[in-house]
């Protein structure tokens, strides 16, 4: 496992906009595809977006036009860009990352961040 940590969520008015980003830490050799999910309570995770190593990107339709999923390599790192914000996106907001480290191949999901937006 590949300690991932997650920071930028909180609360946020109706419209507003937040950038969640994920980091990874340790040595990790190349980085496959990242995505990012989310879960709110009595319901199942879903996936939000991911973005492949080659950048291809792939949205919920709940979120296309409004999100938008970026990478850095160099900085591990994945980034969740959040516009036109809905109270349906209130969420623990998940990120996730596989790839290729020194104990092979592995994928690692983040601790969770608390994304509320008010009405």
């Amino acid at each position: 496992q590949v300690p991932l940590v997650e920071f930028g969520g909180g609360l946020v008015e109706v419209g507003g906009s937040l950038k969640l980003s994920c980091a990874a830490s340790g040595t990790i050799f190349s980085l496959g595809t990242m995505g990012w999910y989310r879960q709110t309570p009595g319901k199942q995770r879903e996936l939000v977006g991911r973005i492949t190593s080659s950048g291809d990107t792939t949205y919920d339709d709940s979120v296309k036009g409004r999100f938008a999923i970026s990478r850095d390599n160099t900085k591990k790192s994945v980034y969740l860009q959040m516009n036109s914000l809905k109270p349906d996106d209130t969420a623990v907001y998940y990120c996730n990352l596989e790839g290729l480290g020194p104990q092979g191949y592995f994928a690692s999901e983040g601790q969770g961040i608390q994304v509320t937006v008010s009405s």
